[in-house]
């Protein structure tokens, strides 16, 4: 939230507890209808593609396609790293793959599955030509 606004603003703990409240809210409510549509074609786990088919459903379409290319992202790098896990028989990684921010992907056993994998994401800014104002999203 501080991203968004001025260095001067300040945030209520209300304003940052009702911000919590609606984001656990919107997640419950894109995988419920993940879930329901995992359980009509009789699977068990919900994976990234159903959550951007739900997102689309729900009409949050403007999220469908960058949620879609972050997640492609995503899999390519586990791909390398798996292959680069493979190619050094499970073994530690002497070479990291970089994921574009300087920060390292993790090696195959000491680091992997540790911590969560972050891959820079820039969301442009949208223009809005009717009335010149300039909107972020997060």
């Amino acid at each position: 939230m501080k991203q968004i606004l001025p260095p001067s603003a300040k945030i209520s703990k209300e304003a940052k507890e009702t911000m919590q409240e609606c984001a656990s809210e919107f997640i419950s409510f894109v995988t419920g209808e993940a879930s329901e549509r995992c359980q009509k074609e009789k699977r068990k786990t919900i994976n990234g593609d159903d959550v951007c088919w739900a997102l689309g459903a729900l009409g949050f379409d403007e999220f469908v396609e960058p949620l879609k290319m972050y997640l492609n992202r995503y899999r390519e790098i586990e791909d390398q790293k798996a292959a680069n896990c493979n190619n050094n028989r499970g073994g530690p990684s002497s070479s990291s793959l970089n994921n574009n921010d300087g920060g390292e992907a993790g090696s195959c056993q000491s680091e992997q599955g540790r911590y969560p994998m972050f891959l820079k994401f820039n969301v442009a800014e949208k223009i809005n030509d009717n009335n010149g104002f300039i909107s972020r999203r997060c």
